[in-house]
């Protein structure tokens, strides 16, 4: 059995690092798909527009005896919401793509639903609804992606820590409020 060298040598590290040197980032090492990696992202970037809207939302009409507190939460939300957009976006660009930011089509570009919910308590309901959404997505992306962008696969298992915190969260509001 003959050992293979840990790093590929210098000189070819050298060369290959000269070729194509507009793709930046991109190697001729990365592994996976790019169109395939950006179309993922570009859907991860509208699931997370589309709930900051809606938490936003929430915040500005959460009503009720607990509604100072989970207006807050809500808010809170959308602010990390709008901070994984943000560094879906940096990366998109990143590897060459175009974050999708248009309105038009951002509903159906988006995992997640945008629901208004009647009181606090359906609003609540919702933002949970769309954390296990943004939770599966984001769990499937990461199982595509495997070893093939370990960049993007270590930004999304970071975005999807605080998806599952954010369920936890709600988790935790909607037993205080007794339901």
């Amino acid at each position: 059995m003959s050992e293979q060298p840990f790093l590929t040598d210098i000189k070819t590290l050298r060369k290959r690092a000269r070729q194509h040197i507009e793709q930046g980032a991109v190697t001729s090492g990365y592994g996976a798909n790019l169109d395939t990696v950006v179309k993922l992202l570009n859907a991860a970037l509208a699931t997370e527009l589309v709930c900051v809207l809606r938490y936003r939302r929430h915040h500005f009409m959460a009503a009720g005896i607990n509604a100072q507190s989970v207006a807050a939460e809500f808010l809170l939300h959308a602010n990390e919401e709008q901070a994984h957009a943000d560094q879906l976006a940096q990366r998109i660009v990143q590897l060459g793509g175009a974050p999708d930011f248009s309105p038009e089509g951002l509903a159906s570009r988006s995992h997640a639903e945008y629901v208004e919910g009647e009181n606090l308590l359906d609003m609540i309901r919702e933002d949970l609804v769309a954390e296990r959404i943004a939770i599966d997505s984001y769990r499937e992306m990461i199982t595509y992606l495997g070893t093939r962008d370990s960049t993007t696969r270590r930004m999304l298992e970071g975005i999807l820590a605080m998806e599952e915190e954010h369920a936890d969260d709600l988790v935790g509001l909607l037993e205080e409020m007794g339901s």
